[in-house]
């Protein structure tokens, strides 16, 4: 059987990124990213429904670069897994917590250029594991004959 845990949003900053180091010198950073959903109500109207808000971790050097790139209000891609963990708050309460951890960010720049919307900073970099970028799809005229074989999948 099979396991996917997989998380991607888009979403904005709500807080400048905050960069710490764990006892064992690892660089991690946090921040978090609201997102919302738009429909139309049966009336037709446009309904923006109240934010969602994810807290995100990003261990090592992409985390570092987060820090040194991003500030609150851009407009990132995140993709990661979901890990929850839990702790003791001092007060002998039992605490929660779900995040993020992402392995893929996209900054402003790339999110903006992709959805249509202004230029920003470029976090320039992707982590090892990421895919390689996919080509340019040629263009197609709507009165050409499609040929099956030049579909990629």
């Amino acid at each position: 059987m099979i396991n996917l845990n997989r998380i991607e949003v888009i979403g904005n900053l709500t807080r400048d990124p905050e960069l710490r180091m764990t006892p064992n010198n690892q660089s991690v950073t946090s921040f978090a990213v609201a997102t919302n959903r738009r429909y139309k109500d049966t009336a037709g109207n446009w309904v923006d429904s109240p934010a969602e808000f994810h807290d995100i971790v990003v261990w090592g050097a992409l985390g570092e670069r987060c820090n040194q790139v991003l500030h609150k209000g851009d407009r990132i891609f995140v993709s990661g897994r979901l890990q929850s963990r839990s702790w003791e708050a001092p007060d002998g309460q039992k605490k929660y917590k779900t995040e993020i951890v992402a392995d893929t960010i996209l900054g402003p720049d790339v999110v903006n250029k992709n959805l249509g919307g202004g230029a920003g900073d470029d976090m320039g970099s992707m982590p090892q594991s990421a895919p390689a970028a996919r080509k340019a799809s040629p263009a197609v005229n709507p009165t050409d004959e499609i040929n099956i074989d030049d579909i990629p999948f």
